[in-house]
């Protein structure tokens, strides 16, 4: 296992962490995966409020370790914002409590997604007067925040300077969130991605078209090293349900990429740019809004990795959280385009985006789906 600086907190986190919200079928199971965790070096482990009893598990688990062991691990836990410092204050505490603990080695802010989140937290009377309280009182040691809200929400909350860390959503196939990871590193803000290996394509399962663009690798493994080789992310998600999950792919180079791996990433871009041809969405954003509130970008997204890489598991699980996950996951599904045609002239494809809207929706349509730890 390799370790990385994380950022300005200082800590040296593993370049894998372990979160902790699929492995709760069992307090059994949670324990055999921590310590399978522990034995491949893993030393961060990801826990949150609102997963389960994954604090009460982990709390249980680390109270009976040596304190040599304890010592040599992290806890990062993860509280949403609200415009109640009182409350926070509460969190604060019932973690604690739960994780039998005398402090929090990382906090993050579980998702500030909108711009309500934003003021919750910026305002004179807001919650980060229990923050601040909390650490300077030692029952915090680090303060972070994720995020699945817009580009430009994102930027502006590493701008406010009050965090040291940011769990973020940056993938090969979904490099939007670019700027803030330029941002972020020059801030010196450990960066922490969510979920390569689930949010970044369904890629512990990936379909057989894409596992044969990308052999002699798999789609996992070129994930991982398609983020670890920039020296600007400290650490990766992995989200076992159970101990065999923790797989090989751990083990992977942190260096820069490969000629090999150069040529893959190639013969993928190769790949959708010849399949998709002129209904090949390039995520300018320049579509939106949408009057509708269609998120028009993500929809045509889902789009191109069905079509081109056949990933249509990955797409549908996605497309089906529109209108079912709020904040988490805004936007309209492509059937409430009226085709006004107000995104038209915005395009610098010239895409007939409702005509490709209405196509996506008839393919991905089906059974609504919520996040997984609600």
């Amino acid at each position: 296992m390799r370790y990385r600086r994380f950022g300005k907190t200082n800590l040296l986190l593993s370049v894998f962490s372990l979160g902790t919200m699929r492995c709760l079928s069992s307090e059994a199971i949670f324990r055999q995966t921590i310590e399978r965790a522990i034995t491949l070096g893993i030393n961060h482990f990801e826990t949150a409020k609102g997963y389960g009893n994954s604090e009460q598990y982990l709390g249980q688990f680390f109270a009976q370790q040596p304190s040599s062991c304890r010592e040599r691990l992290y806890i990062t836990t993860k509280l949403p914002p609200t415009p109640n410092p009182d409350q926070m204050s509460q969190w604060i505490d019932e973690s604690l409590q739960l994780l039998q603990v005398d402090h929090l080695n990382c906090l993050a802010i579980h998702g500030i997604n909108t711009w309500d989140h934003f003021r919750w937290l910026t305002q004179p009377n807001g919650c980060w007067i229990a923050l601040q309280k909390a650490l300077d009182d030692g029952r915090i040691h680090h303060i972070g925040f994720s995020t699945h809200g817009d580009l430009d929400l994102i930027l502006e909350t590493i701008k406010t300077n009050l965090f040291e860390f940011i769990n973020l959503h940056y993938y090969y196939f979904f490099q939007r969130n670019a700027p803030a990871i330029v941002l972020a590193s020059q801030k010196d803000l450990g960066i922490f991605i969510i979920s390569p290996g689930d949010k970044g394509g369904c890629l512990y399962t990936p379909p057989n078209r894409l596992q044969s663009l990308c052999k002699p690798f798999s789609p996992l493994e070129l994930t991982y090293r398609f983020l670890l080789s920039d020296h600007r992310i400290t650490t990766l998600s992995v989200g076992a349900a159970n101990p065999e999950e923790l797989a090989c792919t751990l083990e992977l180079d942190v260096g820069p990429l490969t000629l090999s791996e150069i040529d893959i990433f190639q013969r993928l871009e190769t790949h959708i740019e010849t399949t998709l041809g002129s209904d090949r969405c390039r995520q300018c954003y320049q579509c939106l809004p949408c009057p509708e509130t269609i998120n028009i970008p993500e929809v045509l997204r889902l789009r191109n990795l069905a079509v081109a890489y056949d990933m249509i598991d990955f797409a549908q699980y996605r497309y089906r959280m529109f209108e079912n996950a709020a904040h988490w996951f805004p936007g309209n599904k492509g059937n409430h385009c009226t085709e006004c045609g107000d995104c038209l002239p915005r395009c610098p494809e010239k895409l007939n985006i409702p005509q490709l809207l209405q196509n996506t929706h008839q393919q991905l349509n089906g059974s609504p789906r919520r996040r997984l730890w609600e």
